[in-house]
This record gives C-alpha cells, structure tokens and sequence, in this order.
C-alpha cells in the first residue's frame, strides 16, 4: 500500500545520506526509484543530490509553480518506477504537497519527502507543514548540538559567525550558513 512519508530533521542530520542509501536498496533490489530535488538549490550541480560524505546522484527537479501530480504520472507513464524520493522537500509549496498525496492515492506510488521542518527563525516551512498535516508517517532524522543534546533548530550565521535573527526564509548555504542546535543553545545564539 502505498504511503506519503516525511522524514525531516535539521541541517546536517544526513537526511541527503538516508535518501540516496534507500534509493540504492531499490536499485540494488531490481527495481527504479525516481529522484528529484529542488531546482534552484545547485550546490552540487544542476539535478543533483549530493550528501556531505561524498555521495551523490542525478535526480530530475521540481519548480515551484510544477505540478507535481502531472510530474509523476507522466514518469510512470514511462516505465516502471517502484519509490520516489524528493530531496528538499521544504521548498515544496502547499498545492505541491497536496498533488503528493493525490499521486500517492491515486496513482499507488509511495513518495518519500525528505527536508528540514524549520527554519533559522523557528518557524515552519511551508512544504513542510503540509507535510506533518497529510504525511502517512513521519520519521525524525536526528543530529545532535554540541552540547550532546538533540538538535531540533538551526542558526542562520552571518560573514563573522554572529547568529542573525531576520532575512528572507530561504537562503541556500551549507556549513559555512547554518548550525544545528537543540532548542535551549539556539534561544541563546537569536537571543530569545
């Protein structure tokens, strides 16, 4: 039967790594996963999700204006395709969750979202509160602070790695952009 899933953490939690390792499990099995990953986010080339440990495939790509619904079944009109795997799924916008989970229950194909929950204010991304809303299961993917404590938020740093409090929800970075934090250490690097 199938689902839509939600794995979701914080920045470098592996959620990249746990997408490509059970894509190749299907692979591995015979059968073809469908990957695709936010267009405008190329840090490891157009078309391409990329973990921080060196791994990485291409994947097709999703806009944010895409429908979704007409995406998949145009794929699967192609061939078989036994999982897809969506990489940065936060970005995805309300309508484009919606067209999941209507691909899910209508077309029979489980979808996978991988992405973060949050943002470096503390609030929810829209793509993924749609998600925690119509997902058939969520799975955390954890990361830890570095006090040893469970990370659940991230800081947006600036050039001199000052903790900044305002900016425009999306900003594609890596290390050198985002920290992950459990909840006490982010209030006192934004000072809340």
């Amino acid at each position: 039967m199938a689902k839509l899933y939600f794995h979701y953490s914080t920045m470098n939690a592996g959620k990249s790594t746990v997408l490509l390792q059970a894509a190749h499990n299907y692979v591995e099995r015979g059968m073809t996963p469908y990957l695709i990953t936010a267009q405008f986010d190329n840090r490891a080339g157009d078309g391409r999700i990329a973990s921080r440990i060196g791994i990485g495939q291409d994947a097709d790509t999703f806009s944010p204006d895409e429908d979704l619904f007409d995406k998949i079944e145009t794929r699967l009109q192609s061939g078989p395709c036994a999982c897809i795997f969506i990489d940065e799924s936060q970005f995805l916008s309300n309508d484009q969750v919606w067209q999941l989970a209507r691909a899910v229950d209508d077309l029979g194909v489980p979808i996978m979202c991988y992405g973060l929950r949050v943002d470096f204010q503390g609030m929810l991304f829209p793509g993924s509160a749609t998600l925690l809303a119509l997902a058939d299961e969520m799975r955390e993917v954890r990361t830890i602070c570095h006090c040893g404590k469970k990370a659940t938020m991230v800081v947006r740093l600036d050039a001199e790695g000052k903790a900044i409090r305002e900016g425009a929800q999306v900003q594609i970075g890596g290390n050198e952009t985002y920290v992950s934090l459990c909840r006490r250490h982010w209030r006192l690097a934004v000072g809340r």
